[in-house]
């Protein structure tokens, strides 16, 4: 038996994911914990427009490659707005550029207490 990842309780947390089964067992998984989900959603110009329009976001989690697009025009939006992500994905950490060589990286499939620990302690 796990335990609720309350560190996710009330915050809000965008999730960018193509991958319509993870997307859904992500969501599910934050909004257990407690989490507002912003998104899902499946491309860099939707994540862009949703960070656009958005006041607060408490964190986020990216996946690298979005059908072939790269996620790290979002990554450097967040990186601006001092709001954290990690990436989650199945890439090496070498294939992330240096400015997000710091940043968490959680190998798929991933779990949100995995994710509310990496962001929020």
């Amino acid at each position: 038996m796990t335990s609720k990842p309350r560190a996710l309780a009330g915050r809000r947390v965008l999730l960018v994911e193509d991958d319509y089964f993870i997307a859904v067992d992500l969501k599910s998984g934050f909004e257990e914990g407690g989490a507002q989900v912003l998104g899902p959603v499946a491309s860099v110009g939707e994540a862009l427009a949703l960070i656009a329009g958005t006041a607060e976001i408490d964190a986020a989690v990216l996946d690298i490659n979005l059908q072939d697009e790269l996620v790290y025009p979002v990554a450097d939006a967040l990186h601006a707005r001092g709001v954290p992500f990690l990436f989650a994905t199945g890439y090496d950490p070498v294939a992330v550029p240096s400015l997000h060589g710091a940043v968490a990286l959680c190998q798929k499939p991933i779990d949100p207490q995995t994710v509310a620990r990496a962001l929020f302690g």
